[in-house]
């Protein structure tokens, strides 16, 4: 068997806090820019998504920065660490990059970085990435996800097409963390305020309560892992919806760190399916 060549590190891109705003208590949002933004560009995907790169405490990584030669050069636990966060919004015109943080104090790394951010502060990231995009041929379109999946939901929703009918569930804490979204006639969206319930328990009651519209659906399921998996069952085996008409994943999982959710995260899922396959 032929050697396979070693995989290159892709190339960070380098940006600019241009503008911060508190969209609700608990989610603030950074507007990116720069020239580091020349070569960045996104698809037709509504769910992109960046890669944060935080610098190892105490490491000073040598410029230009290189994700190739930090890879060669410095030993793993001194690589940056990521945070991975969904492309809110991209503007081509003014090159600017909005990116959605959800924020619980001092918990977590990228969340307490976005609160502080003020304009001028430098951020690198790698990306885009992207799966997803609502299917135009779709009779209906079902959008189910926590405060993490929140920016792509609505980025999905304004993407869809002029007539297209959507339902979206959207689990937040309380009326405080709603935001204004795009419901144009037929699209509907149901909040849906956690308070002191476990993270994903009304997501997973809304959904096995509503009562489907008939036709083809095109589904995009996100959040914590524990909730997206009882999800999955029910629409896999319950609705009998197939695989190919749904993007399910979880983004996080409640009680690891992001990083221990990244090591094992392929693997659950693969597990996930094969359950509820059999």
């Amino acid at each position: 068997m032929a050697e396979q060549p070693a995989r290159k590190a892709p190339k960070a891109h380098e940006a600019r806090v241009v503008r911060t705003e508190r969209i609700t208590p608990h989610m603030v949002r950074l507007v990116l820019g720069g020239e580091g933004l020349a070569a960045f560009e996104v698809g037709e995907f509504t769910d992109h998504y960046v890669k944060l790169l935080f610098a190892a405490e105490g490491v000073t990584y040598p410029e230009p920065f290189d994700m190739e030669r930090i890879r060669a050069e410095f030993p793993r636990e001194q690589w940056p660490t990521t945070r991975t966060y969904t492309v809110r919004a991209w503007d081509p015109v003014h090159r600017e990059l909005t990116v959605d943080f959800v924020v619980h104090g001092d918990e977590g790394l990228a969340g307490p970085w976005a609160a502080r951010a003020q304009a001028g502060d430098t951020v690198r990231f790698l990306g885009p990435g992207g799966a997803y995009a609502p299917d135009p041929a779709a009779d209906w379109h079902l959008l189910v996800g926590d405060e993490s999946a929140l920016p792509a939901i609505a980025v999905a929703l304004e993407r869809l097409p002029a007539g297209a009918r959507a339902h979206a569930f959207v689990e937040v804490a309380d009326a405080a963390e709603e935001q204004k979204l795009a419901t144009a006639a037929g699209i509907e969206v149901t909040w849906l305020h956690r308070g002191e319930r476990p993270v994903g328990a009304p997501l997973v009651e809304a959904v096995r309560a509503f009562d489907f519209p008939a036709g083809d659906v095109h589904a995009f399921v996100h959040g914590e892992a524990g909730a997206v998996k009882e999800l999955r069952r029910h629409l896999r085996l319950e609705r009998e919806i197939p695989r190919e008409r749904l993007s399910i994943s979880g983004y996080w999982r409640l009680g690891k760190t992001d990083e221990a959710w990244r090591a094992i995260k392929r693997e659950w899922n693969e597990q996930v399916e094969r359950e509820q396959e059999n």
